[in-house]
């Protein structure tokens, strides 16, 4: 079994006033297990003063659905609005 890197881009929830996108960034990092290794979580503009929170995390490429179970768990913070999956790839 392998393993699969992604990188996702978790866009503000537009219907949210106080979306803080460092906040964000640092509850992205609490994800981090022995399931998934998230290995950067950045900050970057988008447009107008919002951000965005870039992820890229690594974790197995096994049947049922990890990358959905993550996909999920990040949905679940304040404040993120659509997820982006922005690259995968197999390692």
């Amino acid at each position: 079994m392998g393993m699969v890197a992604m990188t996702y881009k978790l866009n503000p929830n537009s219907e949210v006033e106080d979306v803080n996108a460092e906040a964000i960034a640092e509850a992205v990092k609490s994800l981090a297990s022995d399931v998934y290794d998230v290995q950067a979580v950045d900050v970057k503009p988008l447009a107008f003063g919002l951000k965005f929170v870039q992820v890229h995390v690594v974790m197995s490429d096994k049947e049922g659905g990890l990358s959905d179970d993550f996909e999920e768990k990040m949905s679940m913070i304040h404040g993120v609005g659509e997820i982006e999956v922005l690259s995968m790839g197999l390692l």
